[in-house]
């Protein structure tokens, strides 16, 4: 199982929970989040660690856009996006700029634009809200557009919300895709991890996703709760 923490923000601290290795470190770009992350730079993290832009109902664009400046390598997707809008995300184009320097070698020049397709170089995740029940066939649609699953609590917002949902309703989960369990997770909910990967429920679990439970202050990240959390459960290595 791998492990993704997310709703970074502050430079100082993200080098700090890189330091612990997760697999995965997630950047909101939602304005009404009181996490959202407004730096226009990332700091260097090991090529273990994927950088995850989350997004709620934003135009393709602006994701498209985050991707190339920030060199994002997964993409969540926290509101209604439709499988259309994921299926013109995989197949969307990166450009970048090539450049060259003139023959005087005294200014580098814009040579030409370079293209790479999406899908070929970021993780699409498609979130999904569950309380006490849930009906997997809206899954369906998304099965060939996207790279994951995650399910998290419905609440009040698209996240954050600070509470779990009925993890026994992930046992009628119908598809092989591996799936992201997220929602209010914290070192009080160790010993139920435990129980759940012992379920069949748990078959198709890719990773666990954390974040309010695990702060100071929105986007805050207390590093020795994660530490603690990290050290008691079996996370791949």
């Amino acid at each position: 199982m791998r492990l993704k923490i997310c709703g970074m923000k502050y430079q100082d601290n993200i080098e700090q929970v890189a330091a612990l290795q997760p697999d995965y470190l997630g950047f909101i770009f939602y304005e009404k989040s009181a996490r959202c992350f407004d730096s226009e730079t990332i700091p260097n993290l090991p090529n273990t660690i994927k950088k995850t832009g989350v997004f709620v109902n934003a135009p393709l664009e602006f994701v498209v856009h985050k991707i190339s400046q920030l060199g994002l390598q997964a993409v969540q997707l926290h509101g209604e996006e439709s499988p259309e809008y994921c299926d013109a995300l995989r197949h969307a184009e990166l450009v970048s700029a090539s450049h060259k320097k003139d023959e005087n070698l005294k200014q580098v020049q814009v040579d030409k634009k370079v293209k790479s397709v999406i899908s070929s170089a970021v993780e699409i995740i498609k979130v999904f809200s569950i309380k006490d029940e849930f009906n997997f066939e809206v899954l369906k649609p998304f099965e060939d557009v996207v790279d994951y699953f995650l399910f998290d609590t419905k609440g009040k917002l698209p996240g954050g919300n600070g509470y779990t949902f009925n993890w026994d309703v992930l046992k009628d989960y119908p598809s092989t895709k591996p799936f992201f369990l997220s929602g209010g997770i914290g070192v009080d909910e160790i010993e139920k991890i435990k129980k759940f990967n012992q379920s069949e429920a748990s078959k198709y679990c890719y990773a666990l996703d954390v974040n309010s439970q695990f702060e100071i202050e929105p986007g805050l990240k207390h590093i020795e709760l994660l530490k603690e959390f990290k050290a008691s459960l079996s996370f791949r290595t």
